[in-house]
């Protein structure tokens, strides 16, 4: 041992007590030099001998809580699945729009709207006239296109095709529109007073649902039905609404499931919604009353112009022919004063017109009968196939 540390002695070592031949180290440090590992705190959940909870300290510790360890093979079965919920999540919002949605349900894309079935009608009308105009050549020859009126023929099965299942669908479209929006004011006014006699609006639904209401029935006990399944009025109305997917159902349900959700007097507004809903059929009513008259103007209008072209064609056209041709074989200036006329080609020319006349005639009397165009499909369907037969049966 060197002098240094002779007068110095070892800093790391502390002298012995005389008395009691210990170190100079406190007890609380030897103690704690002692334990090869620090206590670990005490655990909230720990109780002392009183029973009360120790560890309070706990609740306000910092400390991050332990994670959870997962091994690579549960992770990536964890990661598997959450790909295979989102894969599928995708392939429903998928098949609910665009393409997939017409492959995976066509009849209910079909019937949802009138236009939509053109989907169908439109591609079936373009092969009919590219059939029908290839056969006609193939028997015929080009001059088929020209000298007869197959062709013509074919056009006019061609648009039927594709205007004829669009008519029908909007006029059933429509019937049921005008069915189901009747029916509304009652509703609302038999739901208002059973609600203002006491009833809740669940046990007032209920007794509603059993009684008639036209086409809206189903739509009542369905609303009853998800009402007796603790569905709240706002949603089941707001599902209602969609359901019955009219203009004028959007209007009054809308009003309805706002002013309940901010608490107002529900009955009050079913009457509302009740008389506003009869005020706008009144209405509607009338106008179509009113226009009627125009309606069938444009009708008549076009029967007219088809009597006409007929008395054209089957007196005037056809005497001036018969003279032509006389006076054609009795000398050269004769026919040169007189001309020779072509009773086919005027006819089939009227016929042109007539139909064009009668396709938007239609459109015209939908527009100003209906107040939409569509709606005109089927009168321009009735007056082109009243055209074709008169120059097709009675004419030509």
């Amino acid at each position: 041992m060197g002098l240094k540390d002779r007068i110095l002695g070892d800093p790391g070592r502390e002298k012995p007590d005389k008395e009691s031949g210990k170190t100079g180290v406190p007890p609380a440090q030897e103690k704690k030099e002692k334990q090869p590992f620090p206590p670990s705190p005490p655990s909230m959940h720990a109780t002392d001998s009183g029973g009360k909870a120790a560890g309070i300290g706990g609740l306000f510790s910092r400390k991050k809580p332990a994670g959870i360890d997962l091994s690579p093979a549960e992770i990536g079965k964890f990661a598997r699945e959450q790909e295979e919920i989102i894969r599928k999540l995708e392939k429903v919002r998928a098949e609910r729009s665009g393409v997939m949605r017409v492959i995976k349900h066509p009849v209910a894309v079909l019937l949802e709207k009138p236009l939509n079935i053109l989907i169908v009608s439109l591609p079936a009308s373009i092969i009919v006239f590219v059939l029908g105009t290839a056969l006609a050549i193939r028997d015929y020859g080009m001059g088929v296109l020209f000298s007869t009126t197959l062709v013509d023929d074919v056009v006019v099965f061609s648009i039927l095709v594709a205007i004829v299942p669009v008519a029908v669908m909007d006029f059933r479209e429509n019937r049921r529109i005008k069915n189901l929006e009747e029916a509304l004011p009652n509703f609302f006014r038999d739901l208002a007073g059973m609600n203002d006699s006491g009833m809740t609006l669940p046990n007032a639904i209920h007794l509603v649902a059993q009684g008639e209401y036209s086409t809206l029935t189903p739509f009542i006990r369905r609303l009853d039905n998800e009402m007796s399944w603790n569905t709240t009025f706002i949603e089941a109305i707001q599902r209602f609404r969609t359901r019955l997917g009219t203009p004028l159902a959007d209007r009054s349900i809308d009003l309805i499931a706002k002013a309940s959700k901010a608490g107002g007097d529900v009955s009050e507004v079913l009457r509302a919604a009740a008389r506003d809903t009869y005020e706008v059929l009144a209405l509607r009513t009338e106008r179509r009353n009113n226009m009627l008259i125009y309606v069938i103007i444009v009708l008549i209008s076009f029967l007219v112009f088809v009597f006409v072209i007929f008395i054209l064609v089957s007196t005037f056209l056809s005497t001036m022919a018969t003279a032509g041709s006389a006076a054609e074989s009795a000398g050269a200036g004769a026919a040169s004063f007189i001309g020779n006329i072509d009773l086919f080609f005027y006819t089939r020319l009227f016929s042109h017109a007539a139909m064009i006349q009668g396709i938007f005639s239609g459109l015209v009397a939908g527009q100003m009968g209906e107040g939409r165009v569509t709606a005109g499909l089927k009168y321009s369907a009735i007056m082109l196939l009243i055209s074709w037969i008169i120059f097709r049966f009675m004419i030509g």
